[in-house]
Protein backbone atom coordinates (compact mmCIF):
# COMPACT_ATOMS: atom_id res chain seq x y z
CA UNK A 1 0.00 0.00 0.00
CA UNK A 2 2.90 2.40 0.90
CA UNK A 3 4.31 1.63 -2.58
CA UNK A 4 1.00 2.52 -4.17
CA UNK A 5 0.66 5.75 -2.12
CA UNK A 6 4.18 6.53 -3.48
CA UNK A 7 2.91 5.79 -7.36
CA UNK A 8 0.05 7.97 -6.76
CA UNK A 9 2.26 11.25 -5.13
CA UNK A 10 5.05 11.05 -7.92
CA UNK A 11 1.69 10.84 -10.52
CA UNK A 12 0.31 13.86 -8.57
CA UNK A 13 3.70 15.87 -9.29
CA UNK A 14 4.72 14.65 -12.71
CA UNK A 15 1.40 15.63 -15.32
CA UNK A 16 1.56 14.15 -18.34
CA UNK A 17 2.89 10.40 -16.05
CA UNK A 18 -0.61 11.28 -13.89
CA UNK A 19 -2.61 11.58 -17.49
CA UNK A 20 -1.03 8.26 -18.64
CA UNK A 21 -1.63 6.11 -15.35
CA UNK A 22 -5.23 7.13 -15.86
CA UNK A 23 -5.46 6.69 -18.98
CA UNK A 24 -3.97 2.87 -18.71
CA UNK A 25 -6.43 2.84 -15.64
CA UNK A 26 -9.35 3.59 -18.02
CA UNK A 27 -8.01 1.09 -20.62
CA UNK A 28 -8.08 -1.55 -18.20
CA UNK A 29 -11.34 -0.88 -16.71
CA UNK A 30 -12.91 -0.93 -20.21
CA UNK A 31 -11.58 -4.38 -21.37
CA UNK A 32 -12.65 -5.82 -17.52
CA UNK A 33 -15.82 -3.80 -18.12
CA UNK A 34 -17.06 -5.10 -22.11
CA UNK A 35 -15.60 -8.63 -21.72
CA UNK A 36 -17.77 -9.45 -18.03
CA UNK A 37 -20.82 -6.86 -18.32
CA UNK A 38 -21.07 -6.44 -22.09
CA UNK A 39 -23.89 -8.36 -23.59
CA UNK A 40 -25.35 -7.40 -26.83
CA UNK A 41 -29.18 -7.84 -26.88
CA UNK A 42 -29.36 -8.28 -30.64
CA UNK A 43 -32.99 -6.69 -31.25
CA UNK A 44 -34.34 -3.49 -31.43
CA UNK A 45 -32.44 -2.25 -28.19
CA UNK A 46 -29.00 -2.71 -29.98
CA UNK A 47 -28.59 0.58 -30.61
CA UNK A 48 -29.55 1.79 -27.10
CA UNK A 49 -27.46 -0.67 -25.52
CA UNK A 50 -24.83 0.13 -27.29
CA UNK A 51 -24.54 4.04 -27.37
CA UNK A 52 -25.22 3.67 -23.83
CA UNK A 53 -22.08 1.44 -23.42
CA UNK A 54 -19.83 3.69 -25.27
CA UNK A 55 -20.93 6.82 -23.48
CA UNK A 56 -22.35 6.53 -20.61
CA UNK A 57 -18.90 5.49 -18.31
CA UNK A 58 -17.22 8.04 -20.03
CA UNK A 59 -19.93 10.51 -18.64
CA UNK A 60 -19.66 8.90 -15.19
CA UNK A 61 -15.87 9.38 -15.29
CA UNK A 62 -16.41 13.19 -16.56
CA UNK A 63 -18.71 13.36 -13.74
CA UNK A 64 -16.03 12.31 -11.41
CA UNK A 65 -13.22 14.50 -12.69
CA UNK A 66 -15.16 16.98 -11.92
CA UNK A 67 -16.40 15.89 -8.68
CA UNK A 68 -12.23 15.24 -7.58
CA UNK A 69 -11.45 18.70 -8.52
CA UNK A 70 -10.34 20.85 -5.84
CA UNK A 71 -10.29 23.78 -7.83
CA UNK A 72 -13.72 23.20 -8.97
CA UNK A 73 -14.90 23.11 -4.94
CA UNK A 74 -12.30 26.14 -4.46
CA UNK A 75 -14.63 28.10 -7.22
CA UNK A 76 -18.05 26.98 -6.21
CA UNK A 77 -17.57 27.06 -2.72
CA UNK A 78 -19.52 30.28 -1.50
CA UNK A 79 -19.96 31.40 -4.95
CA UNK A 80 -23.42 32.59 -4.67
CA UNK A 81 -22.85 34.20 -1.21
CA UNK A 82 -19.56 35.61 -2.09
CA UNK A 83 -19.46 39.24 -2.76
CA UNK A 84 -17.53 40.60 -5.32
CA UNK A 85 -16.93 44.27 -7.37
CA UNK A 86 -16.75 42.35 -10.91
CA UNK A 87 -19.79 42.89 -12.61
CA UNK A 88 -21.79 39.57 -13.52
CA UNK A 89 -20.25 38.97 -17.47
CA UNK A 90 -16.76 39.30 -15.92
CA UNK A 91 -17.49 36.65 -13.29
CA UNK A 92 -19.22 34.55 -15.77
CA UNK A 93 -15.99 35.04 -18.03
CA UNK A 94 -14.00 33.72 -14.97
CA UNK A 95 -15.75 30.62 -13.94
CA UNK A 96 -16.05 29.60 -17.67
CA UNK A 97 -12.40 29.97 -17.71
CA UNK A 98 -11.94 27.98 -14.73
CA UNK A 99 -14.05 25.62 -16.00
CA UNK A 100 -12.06 25.23 -18.91
CA UNK A 101 -9.10 24.59 -17.70
CA UNK A 102 -10.28 22.16 -14.76
CA UNK A 103 -12.47 20.26 -17.75
CA UNK A 104 -8.93 19.79 -20.32
CA UNK A 105 -8.00 17.81 -17.52
CA UNK A 106 -11.47 15.74 -16.59
CA UNK A 107 -11.25 14.97 -19.89
CA UNK A 108 -8.66 12.76 -19.65
CA UNK A 109 -10.34 9.78 -18.86
CA UNK A 110 -13.64 9.91 -20.64
CA UNK A 111 -12.01 10.26 -23.81
CA UNK A 112 -9.54 7.58 -23.12
CA UNK A 113 -12.57 5.37 -22.60
CA UNK A 114 -14.40 6.09 -25.66
CA UNK A 115 -11.21 5.54 -27.54
CA UNK A 116 -10.45 2.22 -26.04
CA UNK A 117 -14.17 1.13 -26.84
CA UNK A 118 -14.16 2.47 -30.48
CA UNK A 119 -10.31 0.36 -31.85
CA UNK A 120 -12.22 -2.73 -29.60
CA UNK A 121 -15.28 -2.38 -31.74
CA UNK A 122 -17.70 -4.39 -29.76
CA UNK A 123 -20.09 -1.24 -28.69
CA UNK A 124 -19.99 0.25 -32.35
CA UNK A 125 -21.00 -2.80 -33.78
CA UNK A 126 -23.64 -3.57 -31.26
CA UNK A 127 -24.75 0.13 -31.49
CA UNK A 128 -24.89 0.23 -35.50
CA UNK A 129 -26.77 -2.94 -36.06
CA UNK A 130 -29.68 -1.46 -34.55
CA UNK A 131 -29.72 1.81 -36.29
CA UNK A 132 -33.69 1.89 -37.89
CA UNK A 133 -31.79 3.92 -40.89
CA UNK A 134 -32.60 2.54 -44.96
CA UNK A 135 -29.59 4.07 -45.67
CA UNK A 136 -26.75 3.04 -43.96
CA UNK A 137 -28.27 -0.59 -44.16
CA UNK A 138 -28.24 -0.95 -47.42
CA UNK A 139 -24.52 0.59 -47.20
CA UNK A 140 -23.65 -2.23 -44.55
CA UNK A 141 -25.25 -5.20 -46.63
CA UNK A 142 -23.91 -4.05 -49.80
CA UNK A 143 -20.75 -6.52 -49.12
CA UNK A 144 -23.16 -9.42 -48.60
CA UNK A 145 -23.19 -11.47 -51.41
CA UNK A 146 -25.41 -14.94 -50.63
CA UNK A 147 -28.12 -12.91 -49.10
CA UNK A 148 -30.45 -10.86 -50.45
CA UNK A 149 -30.16 -7.36 -49.42
CA UNK A 150 -33.79 -7.14 -47.89
CA UNK A 151 -32.79 -10.11 -45.78
CA UNK A 152 -29.34 -8.91 -44.82
CA UNK A 153 -31.29 -5.80 -43.53
CA UNK A 154 -34.02 -7.91 -41.40
CA UNK A 155 -31.35 -9.64 -39.76
CA UNK A 156 -28.87 -7.69 -39.55
CA UNK A 157 -29.54 -6.75 -35.41
CA UNK A 158 -28.37 -9.78 -35.07
CA UNK A 159 -25.30 -10.08 -36.33
CA UNK A 160 -23.44 -9.27 -33.38
CA UNK A 161 -24.47 -12.82 -31.46
CA UNK A 162 -23.20 -15.07 -34.02
CA UNK A 163 -27.11 -15.71 -35.75
CA UNK A 164 -28.96 -14.53 -38.83
CA UNK A 165 -27.73 -14.79 -42.65
CA UNK A 166 -24.41 -17.01 -43.74
CA UNK A 167 -21.18 -16.64 -41.75
CA UNK A 168 -19.24 -15.03 -45.02
CA UNK A 169 -21.74 -12.05 -45.32
CA UNK A 170 -21.98 -11.80 -40.77
CA UNK A 171 -18.42 -11.51 -40.94
CA UNK A 172 -18.11 -9.40 -44.30
CA UNK A 173 -20.73 -6.62 -42.31
CA UNK A 174 -19.05 -6.83 -38.87
CA UNK A 175 -15.46 -6.32 -40.35
CA UNK A 176 -17.27 -3.32 -41.88
CA UNK A 177 -18.24 -2.23 -38.78
CA UNK A 178 -15.47 -2.69 -36.54
CA UNK A 179 -13.22 -0.95 -39.79
CA UNK A 180 -15.44 2.14 -38.85
CA UNK A 181 -15.46 1.75 -35.21
CA UNK A 182 -11.22 1.77 -35.43
CA UNK A 183 -10.83 4.76 -38.24
CA UNK A 184 -13.39 6.93 -35.44
CA UNK A 185 -11.59 5.94 -32.48
CA UNK A 186 -7.82 6.42 -34.22
CA UNK A 187 -9.11 9.96 -35.22
CA UNK A 188 -10.42 10.79 -31.98
CA UNK A 189 -7.10 10.11 -30.54
CA UNK A 190 -5.26 11.63 -33.03
CA UNK A 191 -7.74 14.99 -32.23
CA UNK A 192 -6.84 14.75 -28.62
CA UNK A 193 -3.43 15.00 -29.06
CA UNK A 194 -3.17 17.82 -31.79
CA UNK A 195 -5.95 19.54 -29.46
CA UNK A 196 -3.73 18.90 -26.41
CA UNK A 197 -0.43 20.16 -28.39
CA UNK A 198 -2.51 23.01 -29.44
CA UNK A 199 -3.54 24.66 -25.88
CA UNK A 200 -0.32 23.76 -24.40
CA UNK A 201 1.44 26.11 -26.94
CA UNK A 202 -0.92 28.42 -26.70
CA UNK A 203 -0.61 28.01 -22.66
CA UNK A 204 3.08 28.52 -22.91
CA UNK A 205 2.89 31.37 -25.57
CA UNK A 206 0.93 33.56 -23.18
CA UNK A 207 2.71 32.72 -20.21
CA UNK A 208 3.35 35.54 -17.99
CA UNK A 209 6.11 33.70 -16.39
CA UNK A 210 9.13 32.00 -18.01
CA UNK A 211 9.44 28.46 -18.34
CA UNK A 212 12.04 27.84 -14.93
CA UNK A 213 9.48 30.12 -13.11
CA UNK A 214 6.79 28.56 -13.80
CA UNK A 215 7.93 25.25 -13.09
CA UNK A 216 9.18 27.04 -9.58
CA UNK A 217 5.39 27.84 -9.64
CA UNK A 218 3.99 24.61 -10.01
CA UNK A 219 6.20 23.35 -7.16
CA UNK A 220 5.07 25.75 -4.59
CA UNK A 221 1.72 25.27 -4.88
CA UNK A 222 1.54 21.63 -4.84
CA UNK A 223 4.14 21.81 -1.40
CA UNK A 224 1.50 25.00 -0.15
CA UNK A 225 -1.50 22.29 -0.83
CA UNK A 226 0.30 19.25 0.70
CA UNK A 227 1.73 21.55 3.60
CA UNK A 228 -2.05 22.85 4.13
CA UNK A 229 -3.56 19.75 4.36
CA UNK A 230 -0.72 18.38 7.56
CA UNK A 231 -1.00 22.04 9.07
CA UNK A 232 -5.01 21.88 9.13
CA UNK A 233 -4.98 18.85 10.21
CA UNK A 234 -2.54 19.79 13.19
CA UNK A 235 -4.21 22.95 14.00
CA UNK A 236 -7.92 20.87 13.84
CA UNK A 237 -6.36 18.40 16.39
CA UNK A 238 -5.09 20.87 18.80
CA UNK A 239 -8.37 22.53 19.10
CA UNK A 240 -10.41 19.27 19.52
CA UNK A 241 -8.18 17.93 22.49
CA UNK A 242 -8.97 22.29 23.90
CA UNK A 243 -12.59 21.99 23.97
CA UNK A 244 -12.62 18.00 25.14
CA UNK A 245 -10.46 18.72 27.63
CA UNK A 246 -11.90 21.86 28.74
CA UNK A 247 -15.36 19.80 28.41
CA UNK A 248 -14.63 17.48 30.66
CA UNK A 249 -12.32 18.71 33.32
CA UNK A 250 -15.07 21.65 33.36
CA UNK A 251 -11.72 24.09 32.95
CA UNK A 252 -11.25 27.42 31.30
CA UNK A 253 -10.34 26.99 27.46
CA UNK A 254 -6.77 27.90 26.99
CA UNK A 255 -5.90 29.92 23.93
CA UNK A 256 -5.57 28.47 20.75
CA UNK A 257 -4.45 31.05 17.82
CA UNK A 258 -7.15 30.25 14.96
CA UNK A 259 -7.60 32.19 11.35
CA UNK A 260 -11.18 34.45 11.15
CA UNK A 261 -13.78 33.91 8.52
CA UNK A 262 -12.75 36.64 6.62
CA UNK A 263 -9.27 35.24 7.04
CA UNK A 264 -10.25 31.95 5.50
CA UNK A 265 -11.98 33.95 2.62
CA UNK A 266 -9.36 36.15 1.86
CA UNK A 267 -6.67 32.88 1.03
CA UNK A 268 -9.69 30.60 -0.40
CA UNK A 269 -10.02 32.76 -3.52
CA UNK A 270 -8.51 31.33 -6.72
CA UNK A 271 -5.52 33.26 -7.84
CA UNK A 272 -4.39 34.05 -11.04
CA UNK A 273 -0.83 35.26 -11.31
CA UNK A 274 0.34 38.58 -12.62
CA UNK A 275 4.05 40.12 -13.03
CA UNK A 276 3.13 43.09 -11.74
CA UNK A 277 4.01 41.28 -8.40
CA UNK A 278 5.76 37.93 -7.26
CA UNK A 279 3.18 36.28 -5.46
CA UNK A 280 2.52 32.31 -6.17
CA UNK A 281 -0.71 31.96 -4.30
CA UNK A 282 -3.43 33.72 -2.52
CA UNK A 283 -1.92 32.74 0.70
CA UNK A 284 1.35 34.07 -0.25
CA UNK A 285 -0.14 37.59 -1.23
CA UNK A 286 -2.17 37.67 1.71
CA UNK A 287 0.75 37.12 4.09
CA UNK A 288 3.12 39.70 2.62
CA UNK A 289 0.42 42.19 2.09
CA UNK A 290 -2.33 41.68 4.48
CA UNK A 291 -0.38 40.44 7.43
CA UNK A 292 2.33 43.27 6.91
CA UNK A 293 -0.67 46.09 7.81
CA UNK A 294 -1.58 44.35 10.99
CA UNK A 295 1.80 44.25 12.01
CA UNK A 296 2.39 47.93 11.28
CA UNK A 297 -0.53 48.90 13.44
CA UNK A 298 0.80 46.75 15.98
CA UNK A 299 4.21 48.53 15.84
CA UNK A 300 2.22 51.80 15.87
CA UNK A 301 0.39 51.24 19.19
CA UNK A 302 0.55 48.30 21.71
CA UNK A 303 -2.30 46.43 22.30
CA UNK A 304 -1.85 46.90 26.07
CA UNK A 305 -1.99 50.85 25.52
CA UNK A 306 -4.81 50.85 23.33
CA UNK A 307 -7.91 49.34 24.00
CA UNK A 308 -9.25 49.96 20.41
CA UNK A 309 -6.02 47.72 19.02
CA UNK A 310 -7.78 45.15 21.37
CA UNK A 311 -11.33 45.08 19.84
CA UNK A 312 -10.34 44.89 16.84
CA UNK A 313 -8.34 41.79 17.62
CA UNK A 314 -10.82 40.22 18.95
CA UNK A 315 -13.47 41.01 16.63
CA UNK A 316 -11.01 39.91 13.52
CA UNK A 317 -11.33 36.38 15.29
CA UNK A 318 -7.35 35.92 15.62
CA UNK A 319 -8.23 34.14 18.70
CA UNK A 320 -10.40 31.54 20.65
Amino acid sequence: MDKFNTVLKIANKQTNLGFGLVSLLTAGGEQIFSSVLFRCPCNELNFMYGMVFLLVPALALLLLAYILSKKMWKMMTGFCQRGTDLSCWKRMCHCVKIIFQISTTALVAPSSWIAVALLNGSYFECAMTGVNVSDYSERLCRGATSTSLVECRKELHRFPCGRGSSVSDREAVLLTLRAHSQIIGWLLIASVMLSNLLLTCLARCTSPVSYLQLKFWRVYSQEESNLMDSYSMIHAKELAERNLESFFKQTTPRHVITPSNKDWAKISMLYKFSTKDHYYSTLHKYMETGMMRMASVKSVESPADNPAVLNFVDEGGMGL
